[in-house]
């Protein structure tokens, strides 16, 4: 489904990915963990075309995301659910949500897509009045991946979302992710949470400031030395 070959990218001066290479397939969750800086979040700016890569290529159902803008990838149905929520804070919970639906292709699942993200997130349902901005980081963060699944994702991008949470709403949320791909969504996930995100996982890739040092099924990756070391305290 996504392809990433020989991914380079540089802020300026400062080379961020180095050579990447990253495929997920249909059905899949895979997640790319490491420590801050490794270039995880940039990775997802540059499937999302929110930033030009140096060189290399993405492609995604064989189309070439170099010659589409970032409102054409969502409507090709990658969806990025950012750091650190980006709810719109000034807007219901109802409103959010139909915010995004915002595209043409997901208008007429509107309602639809409301009742299904309720299910998934019934909190939701209760506070769907409730202005964006009042509401806990753990609900926040709810509302932020309902609001990417109401465009009808095919490939669901989720840049670090258990960040900030307490352990039971993290464990929630690791929870609905599955659900998510269960119901029919490719997932790419960026995480710090290494043990959460390789327990859920199909397939990992480790980086490290940039690279790709390790590649593998989740449950392998949990169980190598070096992950262990780096990453588990073990």
């Amino acid at each position: 489904m996504l392809n990433i070959d020989k991914l380079n990218f540089s802020y300026g001066d400062m080379q961020v990915l180095w050579d990447l290479d990253l495929t997920v397939n249909e059905g899949e969750i895979v997640t790319v963990v490491g420590a801050n800086g490794a270039g995880k979040s940039t990775t997802l700016k540059n499937v999302s075309r929110l930033v030009k890569w140096t060189s290399g290529s993405i492609t995604f159902n064989g189309a070439d995301l170099a010659k589409h803008e970032p409102h054409e990838v969502v409507e090709m149905g990658i969806v990025q659910v950012p750091e650190g929520r980006k709810i719109f804070p000034e807007m219901t919970v109802l409103e959010n949500l139909r915010m995004g639906s915002f595209i043409k292709s997901a208008r007429p699942d509107r309602d639809a897509n409301i009742d299904r993200v309720f299910q998934l997130f019934p909190r939701l349902k209760e506070r769907e009045k409730q202005l964006g901005g009042t509401m806990s980081g753990g609900e926040q963060q709810m509302l932020a991946i309902a609001r990417g699944l109401m465009a009808n994702p095919k490939l669901i991008l989720l840049d670090e979302p258990s960040l900030g949470l307490a352990p039971l709403l993290v464990k929630f949320i690791f929870d609905i992710i599955q659900e998510i791909n269960k119901q029919g969504v490719t997932v790419l996930l960026v995480e710090q949470n290494v043990y959460q995100s390789l327990r859920i996982s199909h397939r990992a890739y480790v980086l490290e400031t940039g690279r790709v040092v390790l590649t593998g099924k989740g449950e392998d990756l949990l169980n190598d030395d070096h992950v262990k070391k780096a990453f588990l305290g073990m």
